[in-house]
């Protein structure tokens, strides 16, 4: 398997199938920005009420080819062996990438168990042949990547045309980071400790740096605040 991260945003993903299962892949494709279609004659309570909500839209009938139609990606999520078989075959027919739940012989894409905050992302994936496995490993991993890192990578990302305006060769652009992360940087983020952030990225991106963080600051309305976890 070649691993990859897809830009999904407002694509189209198709979920057949409307159970437990089939939740968890509308829920992570909603999380990534997707355009989510469900057909299936029933759906659970959590899938109805995106739908109520317009967050997806339910097809409330069987799976018939034409759904596959201007799809980016396909999630075959049902009970019927049969059709889950007869949707992989469809899907490959048209090119469009297909995963089948419970049979990753007739996948032709495997969907990682992942750790996420905002734009920091870690996939554990065993090539679909164990999730139990796959979902152990994140879960030990959640316990060491908290919201911090999603906080460090947005905070990197803002900072980053300044730091390639500024810095005339690569060299000098991989020593700033190099210098902006600083040992302790995410445990100032996971204490709340700003002032001392700030002093450290105005120390080394000058007055700029402090700004940007209160901008990201007021930004978030400081809602992270409240899923920071243990200190350091």
């Amino acid at each position: 398997m070649y691993p990859v991260v897809l830009d999904i945003t407002d694509k189209k993903c198709l979920v057949i199938g409307g159970g437990p299962v089939a939740c968890r892949k509308v829920e992570g494709l909603l999380a990534a920005g997707a355009q989510v279609d469900i057909v299936s004659p029933e759906v659970e309570p959590e899938i109805q009420a995106f739908a109520q909500q317009g967050r997806c839209r339910w097809h409330r009938r069987q799976y018939a080819p034409e759904d596959l139609k201007g799809a980016f990606l396909v999630f075959a999520a049902t009970s019927d062996p049969a059709l889950q078989q007869q949707i992989a075959l469809e899907a490959g027919r048209a090119g469009i990438p297909v995963n089948v739940v419970d049979q990753p012989k007739l996948c032709t894409f495997h969907v990682p168990a992942t750790i996420r905050h905002g734009d920091f992302l870690l996939a554990i994936a065993t090539g679909g042949n164990s999730p139990a496995l796959a979902a152990r490993v994140r879960r030990k991993l959640e316990r060491q990547y908290g919201p911090e890192y999603g906080f460090l990578v947005r905070l990197l990302g803002r900072l980053r045309p300044l730091i390639l305006e500024r810095c005339a060769t690569q060299a000098e652009r991989k020593t700033l980071f190099q210098n902006i992360l600083h040992d302790d940087i995410l445990c100032w983020i996971r204490e709340q400790r700003w002032e001392r952030l700030r002093i450290h990225l105005e120390d080394i991106v000058g007055a700029e740096g402090g700004e940007v963080l209160s901008r990201i600051r007021q930004e978030e309305g400081n809602d992270h605040s409240g899923h920071m976890e243990e200190g350091c």
